[in-house]
């Protein structure tokens, strides 16, 4: 079963951070990535952009809106994501209580319904 492991935290620029807790994030997520990838349940992984560079585009009455910035504005956001391809919730949950930023953040764990793959859409959706 493949689980999209969303990763939600406190945004902060590197200067916020300061180097030394920046290189150490980064060899913790090399690390997590690299433990998931070994194990071979990692299909992709992705590090996001700061959400000011993030545009939200919706539909609203049939007006097409697209603006600057999150849709919401809570000061956790989405970070990044990480796909697994493991047996059961169980396994994904072990898997995201390593994720590195659950010590500043909370990590979504959310099945995959559909995919789409060489061409053409994959699997049901559960709803």
């Amino acid at each position: 079963m493949r689980y999209t492991l969303l990763l939600h935290y406190p945004e902060m620029t590197a200067d916020d951070l300061g180097q030394d807790a920046l290189d150490e994030g980064m060899r913790a997520f090399d690390l997590y990535a690299k433990e998931l990838d070994a194990a071979g349940v990692l299909a992709s992984a992705e590090v996001l952009q700061p959400s000011m560079l993030t545009t939200t585009v919706s539909r609203a009455n049939g007006e097409l809106i697209v603006q600057d910035g999150p849709f919401s504005s809570t000061r956790e956001q989405l970070g990044g994501t990480f796909v697994i391809d493991v047996d059961d919730l169980d396994t994904a949950i072990a898997w995201a209580q390593k994720a590195p930023s659950i010590a500043w953040g909370v990590v979504e764990i959310r099945p995959t319904a559909t995919r789409f793959v060489d061409h053409a859409w994959v699997g049901s959706p559960s709803v």
